[in-house]
């Protein structure tokens, strides 16, 4: 499927794809993706038939599966099988470890793969997350006793089979509090313990050019007695704002549906054409509007007015009565938020979007809706010919988790020039 002289990689907890979306543009070759979510190893799938059929030049099936002209089991009929069993969707555990390392073995031995370049990835991150534990007294298991926070333990088991000569760890901010500093102490540890000098850095999607403001702790590694080391990321801002991927879409009010169509190339930004969010006769998908309530829709007009008033945003607890719901106000004095539209960042893009868009509320007051599908998308800067499998729900939520591709592409090209 791809070029053989290429490097490679395998990811973990691959979610939808966004870390390895940026390496496969920076010219590595995926060997396999281990993801547990089954709606998420589907979005894998579909984009692995993308790639493959774009190099064989038989987009025009992907096209008619993208507005529903085939169904996804006719469109994999012009897809070998090889392409799709490159996704493994487990979940990793002590004991699935060793069938998964079975599976990645077969693959490799299929393609004539001797060896691992990178290994990419990072565990799900609610266990880790500052939100996350926010809401623990929520939780049936309390967060310490939470096993997500000994998912870094796959991690180490990939890096001492495969050993790698570089990988990269990338998590919430919240890690290096987790337990106390306890998670994050015990990760350097078995980090070190199988082979691997580390670095662990914050870094914040907007140094990468994206437009938003998502910052996420990035460890990076690479084999003891080598020269290798963390790369340095030049920060590189974008002059463009977050209007620039949203204005060329079509206007949907809640609950409308423009979807799966054409879009003029000419009338896109810069900003999109240049780092290829959108390409040349790509289809608009995933460009849903949620069904809100009337009240919502009168607490949404407010805050985008509030917005558009140099940029204030309104609190829960100075609402008008009639539009309050919740008694805990205290709680939800910042539940609705707008998307900075004139802002060269927005706000960091959450899979609590699968809950509700309350916090994701288009800047535009014609359109007084939360964003869809495909602007959350957009915001992380997936491309427009990116398309995500399972429910509305399990959509933002895959979105919300991933790495922006552009962010995951500059760290993919700074490992490249240490690795050739």
């Amino acid at each position: 499927m791809f070029s053989e002289s290429n490097l490679n990689f395998i990811d973990l907890f691959a979610g939808a794809g966004g870390l390895s979306e940026g390496f496969i543009q920076a010219g590595f070759n995926p060997i396999a993706h281990v993801e547990m979510n089954h709606a998420a190893a589907q979005t894998l799938e579909t984009r692995a038939a993308y790639l493959y059929l774009k190099k064989k030049g038989l987009l025009k099936w992907y096209r008619k599966y993208e507005i529903d002209e085939i169904s996804r089991e006719a469109l994999f009929e012009h897809v070998p099988c090889d392409v799709t069993k490159t996704v493994i969707n487990a979940e990793m555990s002590a004991k699935t470890l060793p069938a998964i390392f079975e599976t990645v073995d077969e693959i490799m031995i299929k393609d004539n793969t001797s060896h691992v370049d990178v290994i990419i990835g990072g565990p799900p991150c609610q266990a880790y997350s500052l939100v996350g534990r926010a809401q623990s007294s929520h939780m049936l298991v309390p967060m310490d006793q939470d096993p997500r926070n000994e998912l870094y333990k796959m991690y180490t088991g990939f890096l001492d089979r495969y050993k790698p000569k570089m990988f990269v760890f990338e998590n919430v901010a919240g890690i290096t509090s987790a337990r106390d500093g306890k998670v994050f102490k015990e990760l350097q540890v078995a980090l070190k313990k199988v082979g691997y000098e580390v670095k662990p850095q914050l870094q914040n999607a907007a140094d990468f050019g994206v437009l938003q403001n998502r910052k996420r702790m990035i460890i990076i590694g690479w084999k003891e007695d080598t020269n290798f080391h963390y790369p340095i990321f030049k920060k590189k801002r974008s002059n463009a704002v977050v209007y620039d991927l949203l204005r060329d879409l079509a206007v949907v009010n809640r609950g409308d549906e423009n979807n799966r169509y054409s879009l003029s190339y000419d009338n896109c930004s810069d900003y999109l054409k240049t780092n290829k969010i959108r390409t040349k006769n790509d289809v608009v998908t995933h460009h849903v509007a949620r069904p809100n309530n009337e009240r919502d829709l009168k607490i949404y007009k407010l805050a985008i007015e509030a917005y558009q008033d140099n940029g204030k945003r309104i609190s829960y607890d100075l609402l008008p009565d009639e539009l309050k719901t919740h008694k805990n106000q205290t709680s939800f004095k910042d539940r609705f938020k707008v998307v900075e539209g004139n802002d060269h960042a927005c706000h960091t893009v959450l899979a609590h979007l699968s809950k509700d868009g309350h916090y994701f509320i288009h800047p535009d007051i014609k359109q007084c809706r939360s964003i869809t599908v495909r602007e959350a998308a957009r915001l992380q800067t997936f491309p427009d010919n990116y398309y995500f499998e399972g429910s509305r729900g399990e959509k933002f939520k895959q979105i919300g988790n991933a790495v922006p591709p552009i962010m995951a592409k500059v760290i993919a090209e700074e490992i490249k020039k240490q690795l050739l």
